[in-house]
């Protein structure tokens, strides 16, 4: 890659800025040399992209199948001419996922088979806030001390969305919604070990977020605080931790096998834009299991005793254990 700088984030375990390339016009040379890395920094912020929704959707589509591309994470209802108009309330379900966002995750544990790359492209930023946040999994990994290595090693914990809403938000959506909040909410919880091993670098990493609960074998306490005690130690360091400050026509990508991520809060009545891709991971490495699959009743289980739970106790919460209704 003739002329491309890579320069690590400043006192950061991990990251790195990536100047001189042009995301619309790589050979494949180039794209293999950007993926090495990429696996070797965790993330990449690309200044001065640009990208139009197509365009990353096509850049996407270089890492492989797509969950989705090119999809326009905007506040604002988008009309068929491109333009934008309203901007959405903040009871409604895309402004509750929205808030939800702001707590650390990493994107598609929800689903049979999470995503392994993700990507976003600012268009349109508000003057304050805003900010997308990374967290180094596997730095925090290491940096555990062996008694904790050895308690993991063998656990798991269950994955849901309606979990994650119910917990931080109050907010308990609609498990019989259709379109985008039927696939995020759809009432299913899938099993994921605490401790991941990257299926490309073979290196291990934590692997918790707000979607994480219900760890099998452990009680509801112990199992809510060991997965709060890891994540706490995991963003506890700022060297583990990055916050990017968004620029129009920055593009920001992560592994989301080794990283998580969170969004900022903002002044929600002024337009931010930005456009997401999200890539699907491999099925060998990446996969819990599939609804139909006798295994996905131990996490249906577990999701509803716990929703129960939360029912009583998440009343004093942002959405007040209520539903939106548009």
């Amino acid at each position: 890659m003739s002329g491309v700088q890579v320069t690590p984030m400043t006192e950061k375990a991990f990251g790195a800025t990536v100047t001189g390339i042009d995301l619309k016009n790589l050979s494949e040379t180039e794209f293999g040399l950007l993926v090495e890395v990429f696996l070797e920094k965790g993330f990449l912020l690309f200044p001065d992209q640009h990208l139009t929704e197509a365009e990353s959707t096509a850049f996407g589509e270089r890492f492989g199948e797509l969950e989705f591309g090119g999809l326009p994470m905007a506040n604002q209802k988008k009309h068929h001419d491109g333009t934008f108009g309203e901007i959405y309330d903040l009871q409604s379900q895309l402004m509750r996922t929205n808030v939800g966002n702001e707590t650390w995750h990493t994107d598609s544990t929800y689903k049979p088979i999470s995503s392994k790359v993700a990507m976003l492209s600012a268009v349109v930023v508000p003057e304050e806030g805003g900010q997308t946040e990374l967290a180094d999994l596997r730095a925090g990994y290491e940096e555990l001390g062996e008694d904790i290595k050895n308690l993991i090693s063998g656990l798991s914990a269950f994955h849901s969305t309606n979990y994650s809403q119910a917990n931080d938000l109050g907010d308990f959506p609609d498990t019989n919604d259709d379109g985008l909040y039927g696939t995020v909410y759809h009432g299913e919880a899938y099993l994921r070990p605490l401790v991941k091993v990257h299926p490309d670098t073979g290196r291990p990493n934590l692997f918790v977020g707000r979607h994480a609960f219900g760890i099998p074998g452990l009680g509801r306490d112990e199992s809510r605080s060991l997965i709060a005690s890891l994540l706490e130690h995991v963003v506890s360091d700022e060297s583990r931790v990055y916050s990017h400050n968004w620029n129009v026509g920055d593009t920001l990508l992560w592994d989301n096998r080794r990283v998580l991520h969170r969004a900022r809060p903002y002044d929600y009545a002024k337009p931010r834009y930005l456009i997401g891709t999200r890539v699907a991971g491999d099925p060998a490495s990446e996969l819990a299991y599939y609804p139909e699959d006798p295994e996905a009743e131990a996490g249906r289980e577990a999701l509803i005793a716990e929703l129960h739970i939360l029912q009583q106790v998440s009343q004093d919460r942002m959405y007040g254990a209520t539903t939106a209704t548009f």
